[in-house]
């Protein structure tokens, strides 16, 4: 274990591409002293020190993760939660059914909220209370109270196994418009076969609504078979004011990243998601060893003018902070089109440092950190901490769990446009 963190050290001080920006704000030699000499270290013990490294870094695009040893399922506590003022709001529910939707908690092990907010304030580390994620915490805390209509009452929450995550790509006709919904980008062939086989309803319904509000990223090329519907007819130049990304190309990264896009291309049938993948293959073959370079994207971005389709004329793109990564790059380009318009909250932001590269373990650990960053952190334009915000944001307020808010304002939204043009 010992030896495991001094290579995370060092992929965090070389590898990493915050590196440069961050140098000097992590603490290596105190979590180390934590490790060193301790044979009674668990597993679990050690991955919490890791984290607890990690988070000197500010970077929620940092992952550190511990394989199943003994072949249990993930655990958590059955349902999903969101601060409003001094309470957590039960928002979903999957298999604690002693839970229901509109319940709240004020105390967990006889903390109050606004004490357990002072005490994880590093792990909290967020600009609003709705965007703070509460699940790690909770599964530290065996009971809570929780209030309902019948008053408060002591629960001891159970440890469920977690449900397996199942992607939508989706669209449904709902009134005069389609709504579609994308959890993530990760599936490029998915997303193109949803858009061939509903091309007549998108081309000939003029309202659209794109629910990205749970978006887990994936490939920034998932999403490209959307974008001219989603641009106007007169085109826009999607190209950022002067923004470059450079990826810090080290040896050590590109021996990790290489296989893993030679597997992506092998996977891959949508030519489009090919054709990035084989020009980063390429890029980084041609500038392992270099450090921090700008990628040649060449003939792929020999225009980044795009002209529209005439319909939808209308696009609202409902957005959340759990939807980050290339979740993130879809939202911040929509916004560049005049026929769309963001509603909802802020995104995660989590592209200042994006491309990530894994690094594994045989004893079963895996860090996952970015390879590339942002010239507009330079500027003091980043997005950590902030996402890409929206154009009319909505707060959130416990009244979301029992009603669609963000669909209604879109509707309204649609409504009120078409008797303008009208």
């Amino acid at each position: 274990m010992e030896q495991i963190f001094k290579e995370i050290v060092q992929i965090m001080q070389n590898d990493y591409a915050g590196w440069k920006d961050k140098q000097g704000c992590d603490r290596p030699d105190h979590f180390l002293e934590m490790i060193k000499g301790n044979d009674q270290l668990s597993n679990k013990e050690f991955k919490e020190i890791v984290e607890e490294y990690l988070l000197d870094f500010n970077d929620q695009h940092i992952h550190f993760i511990m394989e199943n040893t003994v072949n249990e399922k993930p655990k958590n506590r059955g349902f999903k939660v969101r601060r409003y003022e001094d309470r957590l709001y039960v928002t979903e529910v999957d298999s604690e059914e002693r839970l229901k939707p509109g319940m709240s908690i004020v105390s967990l092990g006889g903390k109050s909220i606004p004490e357990l907010r002072e005490l994880y304030h590093r792990r909290l580390n967020e600009n609003h209370p709705e965007r703070e994620n509460w699940a790690p915490i909770l599964m530290l805390y065996p009971d809570g109270e929780v209030e309902d209509g019948n008053g408060k009452r002591e629960i001891t929450f159970g440890l469920y196994d977690k449900k397996p995550y199942v992607p939508t790509y989706s669209v449904e006709k709902k009134q005069d418009a389609v709504v579609i919904t994308m959890t993530d980008f990760a599936n490029p062939d998915a997303i193109v076969k949803m858009v061939e086989e509903n091309k007549k309803l998108l081309e000939t319904t003029d309202k659209w609504i794109i629910d990205v509000r749970v978006n887990y990223g994936g490939s920034d090329s998932s999403y490209y078979p959307l974008i001219p519907y989603l641009m106007p007819e007169e085109g826009v130049d999607l190209a950022g004011s002067g923004e470059k990304m450079l990826i810090n190309c080290t040896e050590a990264s590109a021996d990790r990243i290489l296989p893993e896009l030679k597997e992506a291309l092998e996977g891959t049938e949508d030519e489009q998601a090919r054709q990035v993948l084989s020009v980063f293959k390429r890029e980084w073959e041609r500038n392992r060893g270099k450090g921090f370079v700008e990628f040649d994207f060449g003939d792929m971005v020999s225009s980044t003018f795009v002209k529209g389709t005439k319909h939808p004329s209308q696009v609202i793109v409902l957005t959340d902070v759990y939807c980050g990564s290339s979740g993130d790059s879809f939202v911040e380009l929509v916004k560049k089109s005049n026929k769309v318009t963001v509603v909802g909250r802020a995104t995660m932001g989590l592209n200042d440092y994006a491309n990530l590269i894994s690094m594994k373990w045989e004893e079963g650990f895996e860090l996952m950190y970015p390879s590339s960053c942002l010239s507009r952190i330079d500027k003091g334009q980043g997005m950590t901490g902030v996402g890409i915000t929206p154009h009319i944001h909505i707060p959130w307020k416990p009244e979301h769990i029992e009603e669609d808010v963000d669909v209604k304002k879109a509707f309204e939204l649609l409504s009120r446009n078409s008797e303008v043009t009208s």
